[in-house]
């Protein structure tokens, strides 16, 4: 799925069937923290891209103030058996997320070609939980600025 940058709606393409369904959960996640940001007054340049063996999850502007060109990383994550979602951003994760970023902008360009802005350059994470005993809305944290 792709965002459109003029409208800010998302498109509606058909899941890919070969995708897990831990794949198709973590494709939910993106697209609810892409809505939350486009309601937030953001513009979603990109998602899912990939930078050589690197992925991006969105790469959006965040309108201020002041402005700035944010790559996000979104993680969902089932149960808490584990840790908190937040703990699975380790040290291996943050350097691709920075070599995928910074190998995006020595391309300048986004995938679809249009320029990158010239924008101060943040690392935020947003992190989907599900709902709490199966009833309301799933838990979205945004941590700006994390990495």
């Amino acid at each position: 799925m792709s965002a459109d940058r003029h409208d800010g709606r998302m498109d509606d393409r058909p899941a890919d069937p070969r995708r897990t369904a831990a794949q198709r959960a973590g494709d939910a996640a993106e697209t609810l923290a892409a809505s939350m940001l486009l309601a937030a007054g953001w513009t979603i340049l990109a998602r899912n891209v990939h930078v050589g063996r690197y992925e991006i999850d969105l790469v959006a502007v965040d309108p201020g103030p002041p402005p700035a060109l944010v790559v996000v990383e979104v993680r969902w994550r089932a149960a808490r058996d584990f840790g908190l979602p937040e703990e699975t951003v380790d040290h291996r994760k943050r350097t691709r997320v920075r070599a995928a970023a910074y190998g995006l902008l020595d391309l300048g360009r986004l995938p679809d070609g249009s320029r990158i802005p010239r924008l101060p350059l943040r690392f935020d994470l947003v992190v989907v939980e599900p709902r709490v005993h199966g009833a309301g809305e799933p838990r979205v944290r945004h941590h700006r600025a994390v990495f």
